[in-house]
């Protein structure tokens, strides 16, 4: 604001003499008795009632005077009531018409100088803006140019060196500039536009006036002089991340309403993408490099969130002084992106160890560490057969802890972040109601999802992890619930293999007695079968799915070069594991839970069947003994009347074992052509389908 902008026009001096002398006029306004210094006519007498030299000679005192504003006395101001910007100068209708032809070509410069006026004492005021402010003070010093220019003709005619023409002659090269600033002012007046708005706009018209190079360099130096200010703004944003912007000018908004501690509250947390947006209003200058502009801001702010404080080195090269053609602003952007984003990446990695905490996730909730779940399940169960609203989440907090101290887990220094907690509803349910992840929307009326009438911990059970700002940022609220849908499935199938194990153990007893009946044998078929089942299950979900995504995420995190890469590579595989292992279809997805759900009622009523027919020890499971008297306890056999007895009792038990097989093999034959179909579209069931239907076929 201190430089002072010249016009880039080409004008004549204004101190020379004119080419075109007056001396007849001035001769007959002697003649008369009148001095161009004394020529003072009579406000109530016409302009008609003077010869028409002397006319000329009024007729330029008073557009002299409506070059600054001010009437004369034959040419007045005429405004619009409640319209400012509406101005018009009318002339006295007696004058000569040729002169009158000639004023009126010089009113829309004296028109636009009102207006650039006004517009300098409007917008200089403290609510106008810092970009307004900008550019009124390039305007006051282009007006102090024009005004000394209007002083320097005033004096020529004082000399007597000024005709009308002459007038016209230097008053046309500033026409187009200042009917082009006019427009603008008009625009931005109409408006009231600010910042970002008022720079597109005197943008737009430059553009406009592409073919007038005078024009469209006096306005490129306007666009520099509004454009500084706003360059301060920004400067502080990509170089200390701070939002320095007291009239809301600023094309990136805060929303101070979002707060950090929702990423880890709140599933649907919006922080990251509108705690700082852009506005729709952007500079047209900065529009190729806005996202750019709005993300360095925004790590800046995560790292002085941290306690972290940083800042951009600057120089004098780094400054952001200039808008031009150059284009040294975008370089400057680009480096600040650049240094900003190394700085938060490797205080993410380095310092909070963000690989370490996603290993120690990968560990628990999608159960790469599976000893310490074994050994949970076992102390935990008498918990886990409640019903949810029965349980109590410090027990199992407690029989958790324990559990990570006495295994593995112990070494890992992040599993005190590890917690219990019990949903109220079911793995299907849960899914419907997260909208974004597109499951209920596909389910067909009559495959609605209904909630189980009794469900127990092993249906709801589930785990959680504390995870602290900045790490946040990556695993979210959302994220979380993600990698909690993946183990909730994960841990009802171990659930549902403990149980066919525990059967298995049953009929392994059994084969001791060398008993031979249709009850025995078809049982002890049925669980082989579904114990392929739940086992090819299992390795498709660890070793199809979770193991080689897991791969190709760690090694895209090793080579991100933003915190954004590492936000989008984590969500994506969240999103294909969910994906791959069935979660997001919904027919297939119920179809397994299907299965499932028939495994354990077989498991639950064979072993009730058939060890309520023959005296076998309690399995792990079903004893409060210690592991080792329960392994060293001999298997009472029975006599030849008990197996009679047995036999006699075998026709009772053949009926229930021959229903559950039947519905596991027609559950397993409608399996067969929708993964068939699904694995066309879905290349990753190929294998799915592969194992599963291989167990149908031992049907």
């Amino acid at each position: 604001m201190d430089s002072t902008p010249s016009w880039n026009v080409d004008r004549p001096y204004l101190t020379g003499r004119f080419h075109q002398e007056i001396n007849s006029a001035s001769g007959l306004c002697e003649s008369k008795g009148f001095s161009m210094e004394s020529f003072s006519p009579g406000l109530d007498t016409p302009i008609a009632c003077y010869d028409a030299l002397l006319q000329e000679l009024i007729v330029i005192d008073d557009l002299l005077s409506c070059l600054v504003g001010i009437e004369g006395r034959y040419v007045s101001i005429k405004r619009v009531r409640g319209n400012e910007d509406c101005i018009s100068f009318q002339i006295d209708a007696s004058m000569d018409l040729a002169l009158q032809e000639s004023a009126k070509r010089i009113f829309p410069l004296c028109e636009s100088y009102l207006l650039v006026y006004q517009f300098v004492e409007s917008r200089s005021q403290f609510k106008a803006g810092l970009v307004n402010h900008a550019f009124a003070a390039a305007l006051r010093a282009l007006l102090l140019d024009y005004q000394a220019m209007v002083a320097q003709l005033e004096h020529q005619f004082r000399l007597g060196r000024l005709s009308i023409q002459g007038l016209w002659f230097y008053c046309q090269p500033m026409m187009g500039s200042m009917q082009a600033l006019s427009i603008v002012i008009k625009k931005a007046s109409a408006k009231s536009i600010v910042g970002s708005a008022l720079l597109n706009l005197l943008q737009s018209q430059a553009k406009a006036m592409a073919g007038d190079h005078v024009v469209r360099s006096l306005l490129e130096k306007m666009i520099q002089s509004a454009s500084s200010a706003y360059l301060v703004i920004l400067e502080r944003w990509v170089y200390e991340g701070v939002i320095d912007d007291p009239h809301g000018e600023f094309f990136i908004a805060e929303d101070k309403s979002l707060q950090k501690e929702s990423l880890s509250q709140d599933y649907d947390a919006k922080y990251w993408r509108q705690r700082y947006s852009l506005k729709d209003e952007i500079p047209s200058f900065l529009a190729s490099a806005a996202e750019t502009i709005l993300t360095t801001g925004k790590y800046l702010n995560v790292m002085r969130e941290c306690g972290h404080t940083i800042q951009v080195p600057m120089s004098e090269n780094t400054k952001l002084m200039s808008s031009g053609s150059s284009h040294h602003y975008l370089e400057c952007i680009k480096a600040a992106y650049e240094f900003s984003s190394s700085e938060l990446l490797n205080l993410i990695k380095e310092k909070y160890d963000l690989m370490g905490k996603l290993r120690s996730i990968k560990h628990y909730l999608l159960l790469d560490q599976g000893d310490f779940l074994v050994h949970f399940m076992d102390i935990a169960r008498d918990e886990l057969i409640k019903r949810p609203d029965e349980i109590s989440v410090e027990k199992l907090q407690s029989l958790l802890e324990l559990a990570l101290r006495t295994t593995a887990a112990a070494a890992d220094p992040f599993h005190e972040d590890l917690t219990c907690c019990v949903e109220r509803t079911t793995l299907l349910k849960r899914l419907s109601t997260l909208k974004d992840l597109k499951f209920s929307g596909t389910v067909s009326e009559k495959d609605d999802v209904d909630e189980p009438v009794n469900i127990t911990g092993m249906d709801t059970y589930s785990l959680s992890y504390k995870v602290q700002w900045p790490l946040s940022l990556v695993i979210s609220r959302k994220a979380l619930t993600k990698y909690q849908l993946i183990f909730h499935f994960l841990f009802h199938c171990k659930h549902v293999n403990r149980q066919l194990c525990e059967a298995w153990q049953i009929h392994q007893g059994i084969r001791a007695l060398n008993m031979k009946g249709t009850a025995v044998s078809v049982s002890s078929l049925l669980c082989r079968s579904m114990l392929k089942f739940i086992n090819s299950l299992l390795h498709y979900l660890t070793f199809e799915v979770l193991e080689p995504n897991w791969h190709v995420m760690h090694n895209r995190l090793l080579g991100a070069k933003s915190i954004d890469e590492v936000i989008q590579y984590h969500d994506f595989f969240l999103d294909k594991c969910l994906r791959e292992c069935l979660l997001l279809s919904p027919v297939l997805l119920m179809k397994m839970e299907k299965l499932k759900s028939i495994c354990l009622q077989y498991a639950a009523v064979t072993q009730w069947l058939i060890t309520s027919s023959i005296d076998i020890p309690k399995t792990d499971a079903q004893s409060n003994t210690s592991h080792e008297t329960k392994k060293s306890k001999p298997i009472k056999r029975r006599n030849p009347s008990q197996k009679l007895k047995l036999a006699s009792e075998d026709r009772s038990l053949v009926e229930p074992i021959l229903t559950f097989e039947k519905d596991f093999t027609s559950q397993l034959r409608s399996l067969r052509p929708i993964l068939s179909s699904s694995a066309q579209a879905e290349p990753y069931l190929t294998h799915l389908a592969q194992l599963i239907l291989g167990v149908g076929r031992d049907q």
